[in-house]
């Protein structure tokens, strides 16, 4: 017996996926002239190690298994049995990797996706359905004008466009035809749904490459700065939002001397607040009972416009320092980590009463805004407190603001998510005249839960739950989940003759084919975003991701610029629309090639 025994089927595993892991990472790191192939060559050095796990014996052959599962030996038996062990947990660990990766991207755009959804969404998904279209006709055109098999044309087309749902939901129609025609018509047809597969390894490693290098490409045409886009993407991000401004005013409107602060109907829309308030030479953090007097300088928060008005009405701008320094208030930044305030209401804290405390504003994903008393507190909401330090330090007890919580990922709200987000998946849609029901599947549906979850999850208070996640937390999760579905997908099909195809089958003529769905619908649908629509690069290559459904893609897009939220935005933007369309598009190109092929 040797110094190592690798008879369990874990430890075999472990080492092959970390080797893939190695050997891709090291090759995507490789430049030329600036230019590398990013994660994408996980996917590649997984069909290199599959094919040397094959070549080596390391794994048994397609011939070997198929005579194995004929055999009596027990030994036989056993190893056979152990083999489909091992792909079944390979199968498992893909498709595991790939709904962890959504689901932190879900995460991670959920708090901007609505918003973008009223800014470029229309626009995005618009394109999306063209890339959708056009290769669903070019990949029909195949079978009607070049004579291919049906079921070649429908993997050419599932792996070009890097979509499994669509692979299945084509294999279930072909499967649903059977009773329609004898065996002689079925071959002849090509109506086989076990040929699809074939066609959809060899078409799928050059579709994800594929989306990369039109990205390049575009780039290069149009000598694209992408640093330059990102700061493009950044400013028009901030421009969207209503920057929030701070002026000194001056109080000579004879109708509030006198009256208390809350009375002032300038301050009553929760769109301006008085943060300090300056009496002579005394300054105070006021409250709403606080009698106003002729004279008095207040420090209004709030954004242009509005407080613009509410200036105005109260009396005139003054220039004069309000600043606390040097008094006996202070000014400070606490992040919200207390699981006892999530889902609170200012109101029901009434932290200005009890504590003379002023929370001017709160930032929330970037955002800065003004609170009001309904306001609710969500975990990692950023407080501006104005007070005594005595009063802030109350304060911080009551809402955490501990550094230590704020970088700790939580397990019950991933695990919960996931829950819910297969059970999405799964849920089956019947749609009259498909065989096949609709459905989100593994990646749609925890993708569209993390979302909505993140949206929404404040409102949810069972085991004081919150849903955010620490974006250091989140983006180890989001690699280790790609780099697993790469490296699985990358040797399986190195492993099952993925180089036999290429060179002594139809594999070659399949991978050309299958160039032409990937690159020309996206080519084109890029070009007009960026150059006609005015879409943002990093924005283009995350909807030209996600009308691929492409996980590697996006991984690669968000790799770009330093800030990923603009492609991730755009992929998940575009991402439920295009689902939706791809797992429709085979059974609707089988029929049409049906029909029309006689």
């Amino acid at each position: 017996m040797g110094l190592f025994d690798f008879s369990s089927t874990i430890a075999v595993i472990t080492v092959l996926i970390s080797l893939v892991s190695i050997v891709g990472i090291l090759l995507g790191d490789i430049r030329i002239r600036g230019v590398g192939i990013g994660i994408g060559g996980v996917l590649f050095g997984g069909i290199f190690v599959g094919w040397l796990a094959s070549y080596m014996g390391w794994i048994p052959s397609a011939v070997a298994l198929s005579s194995a599962a004929q055999s009596s030996d027990p030994k036989v038996v056993q190893s056979y049995a152990k083999f489909v062990a091992f792909n079944d947990i390979l199968h498992y660990m893909q498709e595991f990797g790939l709904i962890l990766f959504v689901y932190t991207i879900g995460v991670q755009v959920g708090p901007g996706f609505f918003a973008s959804m009223k800014g470029n969404g229309l626009k995005l998904n618009s394109f999306a359905v063209l890339i959708v279209l056009l290769g669903s006709v070019i990949a029909t055109c195949y079978c009607l004008f070049f004579g291919m098999r049906i079921d070649h044309v429908i993997g050419i087309y599932s792996g070009a466009v890097t979509n499994t749902p669509a692979l299945g939901a084509g294999q279930q129609m072909l499967d649903s035809m059977v009773s329609s025609f004898t065996g002689a018509e079925i071959d002849a047809r090509g109506l086989v749904s076990a040929n699809v597969p074939k066609a959809y390894a060899m078409a799928y490693p050059f579709g994800v490459l594929g989306i990369i290098m039109t990205m390049f490409i575009i780039r290069m045409i149009f000598r694209i700065d992408v640093n330059k886009e990102g700061e493009r993407y950044d400013l028009m991000k901030k421009s969207s939002h209503k920057a929030l401004n701070t002026q000194n005013v001056v109080l000579k409107n004879p109708q509030y001397f006198g009256k208390k602060l809350g009375e002032v109907l300038a301050l009553q829309n929760d769109t301006v607040l008085c943060s300090r308030l300056k009496r002579s030479n005394v300054l105070m953090v006021p409250k709403a009972d606080e009698v106003l007097q002729e004279g008095d300088i207040l420090h209004l928060v709030g954004d242009g416009d509005k407080l613009l008005k509410a200036s105005e009405n109260i009396g005139e701008s003054i220039k004069v320092s309000l600043s606390t320094k040097g008094t006996e208030f202070e000014v400070k930044k606490v992040v919200v980590t207390n699981e006892k305030v999530f889902g609170k209401t200012l109101e029901e804290l009434d932290l200005k009463s009890r504590h003379e405390v002023v929370i001017s504003r709160i930032i929330r994903t970037g955002v800065g805004f003004i609170p009001h008393r309904g306001t609710v507190l969500n975990f990692g909401d950023q407080l501006n407190l104005v007070g005594r330090p005595e009063s802030i330090e109350e304060v911080i007890k009551i809402v955490g603001n501990s550094a230590a919580a704020l970088s700790k990922v939580k397990m019950l709200p991933i695990f919960v998510g996931l829950a819910l987000g297969m059970c999405l998946g799964c849920f089956s849609l019947p749609i009259p005249g498909l065989t096949a029901p609709l459905k989100l599947g593994l990646a749609g549906g925890p993708l569209v839960v993390a979302i909505l979850l993140s949206c929404y999850g404040h409102t949810i208070t069972f085991n004081r739950m919150n849903w955010f996640m620490p974006a250091a937390g989140n983006s180890a999760l989001r690699e280790i989940g790609i780099v697993l579905f790469l490296a699985i997908v990358g040797f399986r099909s190195g492993a099952n003759g993925f180089f036999d195809d290429l060179l002594h089958g139809d594999g070659l003529t399949w991978m050309g084919m299958g160039v032409f769905v990937t690159f020309i619908p996206i080519f084109i649908a890029g070009v007009l975003a960026y150059k006609v629509a005015h879409v943002n690069y990093l924005q283009m290559c995350g909807m030209m991701a996600g009308s691929m459904t492409d996980p590697p893609a996006l991984a690669f897009a968000n790799g770009l610029y330093k800030n990923s939220e603009a492609s991730a935005l755009s992929y998940a933007t575009v991402y439920p629309l295009t689902m939706f369309l791809r797992i429709l598009s085979p059974q609707f190109m089988i029929s049409c090639m049906v029909a029309l092929g006689g």
